[in-house]
C-alpha cells in the first residue's frame, strides 16, 4: 500500500475494494456448479445495473 500518497486514498480504495469483493465472493465450496453459475450471473447483472445508473 505504499503506492498510495493520502491515508484519504487509501481508504477510499479500501472501502470500494471491499464492497465489490463481497458482492462478487461465493463461497465456491458451498454451492453446486450450476448454483454459483446462477448467483454469480445474478450479482453480475447487479454489478452492472449499479454502474450504469
Amino acid at each position: 500500500m505504499l503506492w498510495f500518497r493520502r491515508m484519504r486514498s487509501l481508504q477510499k480504495f479500501v472501502a470500494v475494494h471491499a464492497s465489490v469483493f463481497n458482492h462478487f465472493n461465493a463461497e465456491r465450496s458451498h454451492y453446486s456448479r450450476d448454483s454459483f453459475k446462477l448467483k454469480r450471473a445474478a450479482a453480475l447483472a447487479e454489478w452492472r445495473g449499479l454502474c450504469m445508473a
